[in-house]
């Protein structure tokens, strides 16, 4: 992985104060992405995924206000000056077969831009090996704790 990963990986740690500083932690390892990274994103409702997904984006030089929540649709595409984003969600699937059958595998085959996942554990199954887990964790209703490593 590039330089900002390689700094921090296998496993740093950052408090997150606002949903600005969140933007910020993402946009940092946005910086280091050079396209075919999956990121699990794990938190619970609320905990600031998808605030994490604007950050990447703009970290990669793309619109973060186009970012939205794939909970109904199941994936988002944002290109970036950098690199294409994949925004897929889990949390409705019943299953990996039904993430499957939205063309995961293909994506993940084909794919040399980012592929982000929020509620990766409904289909770890299918999920590639290689990867960087980020794990929000809400500490109060500001703070947030996000633990970034590779899996």
């Amino acid at each position: 992985m590039a330089t900002y990963l390689a700094c921090m990986l296998p496993f740093v740690t950052r408090e997150s104060h606002s949903v600005h500083d969140t933007e910020t932690i993402a946009g940092q390892l946005a910086r280091s992405m050079r396209g075919g990274e999956v990121i699990a994103l794990h938190g619970d409702m609320g905990a600031g995924k998808t605030q994490f997904t604007r950050g990447l984006v703009a970290g990669l030089g793309g619109d973060p206000h186009a970012v939205s929540s794939p909970t109904f649709v199941l994936l988002n595409v944002y290109d970036t000056p950098a690199l294409k984003v994949f925004h897929l969600d889990a949390y409705r699937v019943h299953g990996p077969e039904d993430f499957d059958a939205i063309g995961f595998g293909e994506l993940l085959e084909q794919s040399n831009g980012v592929i982000v996942i929020e509620w990766p554990s409904r289909v770890e199954a299918i999920l590639p090996k290689k990867r960087i887990d980020v794990r929000i964790t809400t500490l109060s209703p500001r703070v947030r704790r996000i633990d970034i490593s590779e899996a």
